[in-house]
C-alpha cells in the first residue's frame, strides 16, 4: 500500500497541543465523516467514530495530541520561558524552530547560553529546561501583548522523505492517526461493532483514552502508538526487540500491563 504522503503531511502539520486538540480533530473529522455511520466528540475532546457491525464490540485508539509547549513567563526582554507538554529531552529543543499560538500565530526559536560563554562546569553538564527560552525577534513589549502566560507551542518541522523512511515532527502519534483514519476510509463494512477513538492528552498522562474506554466499555482493545526502533549502534542483539522495516510491533507488555495472550497470538497470526 503506498503511503498517501499528501495526507500524512497534513495530520503532522496540523496543530494539537494536549488539551488544545481543536485544529486536529477538524482536520480528521474532515476526512472520516463520510467513510463512518456516526461520530461524536465527549466533553474531554475525544472524537469517537463508529462503524457499525455485528460481533464483539471493538475499539481502536489512536491519540491525536503532540508533545509540545507552554509558556510560563515572558521576560523584560521578551524571551519567552516555558514548561513541557510531554516529555522532551532538553538537549533535543535548542535551535527547534516553533510556533506559538498566541493572540496571533507567530514564530519563534528555542535559544540557551551559548558554549562560547559557558563555564567550564556549565559546558560539562546537561542542559536543563529553566535554562532554555524562545527569541521571537520581537519587542518585549509586544511579545507580552500576544503571548499570555499558557500560550501552547508547537514545533516547526515539515515531514520529509528520508531514503525509504520519513522524518517529521509529530510521527508520535499522528502516523497511528494516519493509520486510523486509512482503516475507516477503506472499510465498507465491519465483523464487529467497531469503535475508532482519537483520543486527548495522552502525552501528559493518556487522560482522554480512560475516558473514551470508559465510555465505550470495548470488548476488545486496541492502542495504536510507536515505539523505539532499537536496532542502533551501541544496542546489543539481545536488546532489540523492534527493527525499521520489519513491520509492526505487537506488544506483549510493558510496565503497565500483560496484554491478552490470546489477542497477542491472534494478531500474530492474522499479520
Amino acid at each position: 500500500m503506498k503511503l498517501n504522503f499528501e495526507l500524512l503531511k497534513e495530520i503532522v502539520s496540523t496543530p494539537g497541543a494536549p488539551g488544545f486538540e481543536d485544529p486536529i480533530r477538524e482536520v480528521i473529522i474532515s476526512h472520516i465523516k463520510d467513510h463512518v455511520d456516526e461520530y461524536s466528540v465527549d466533553r474531554m475532546g475525544n472524537l469517537i467514530a463508529r462503524i457499525k457491525g455485528d460481533g464483539p464490540k471493538v475499539m481502536a485508539a489512536a491519540h491525536m495530541d503532540e508533545i509540545s509547549l507552554i509558556t510560563t513567563h515572558v521576560d523584560s526582554k521578551g524571551f519567552i520561558r516555558f514548561s513541557t507538554l510531554g516529555g522532551f529531552d532538553p538537549e533535543t529543543l535548542i535551535t527547534q524552530r516553533v510556533i506559538i499560538h498566541g493572540k496571533k500565530t507567530i514564530p519563534g526559536v528555542i535559544g540557551a547560553k551559548p558554549i562560547h560563554i559557558q563555564t567550564d562546569s556549565e559546558k560539562k553538564t546537561k542542559s536543563k529546561l529553566k535554562n532554555l527560552f524562545i527569541d521571537t525577534g520581537l519587542p518585549a513589549d509586544e511579545v507580552k501583548k500576544i503571548v499570555p502566560n499558557g500560550t501552547h507551542i508547537t514545533r516547526d518541522k515539515d515531514l520529509l522523505q528520508l531514503g525509504n523512511s520519513i522524518s517529521s515532527k509529530s510521527l508520535d502519534n499522528r502516523i497511528s492517526v494516519y493509520m486510523l483514519i486509512e482503516a475507516l476510509q477503506r472499510a465498507k463494512k465491519a465483523n464487529c461493532d467497531f469503535y475508532a477513538a482519537f483520543t486527548v492528552q495522552e502525552e501528559v498522562g493518556i487522560r482522554g483514552a480512560r475516558v473514551a474506554a470508559q465510555a465505550i466499555q470495548p470488548e476488545i482493545g486496541l492502542n495504536l502508538d510507536v515505539t523505539l526502533a532499537n536496532d542502533l549502534p551501541g544496542v546489543g542483539d539481545h536488546e532489540v526487540c523492534t527493527q525499521l522495516g520489519e513491520g509492526i510491533g505487537i506488544k506483549v507488555m510493558d510496565k503497565s500491563v500483560i496484554c491478552t495472550p490470546t489477542l497477542v497470538r491472534y494478531l500474530r497470526t492474522t499479520c
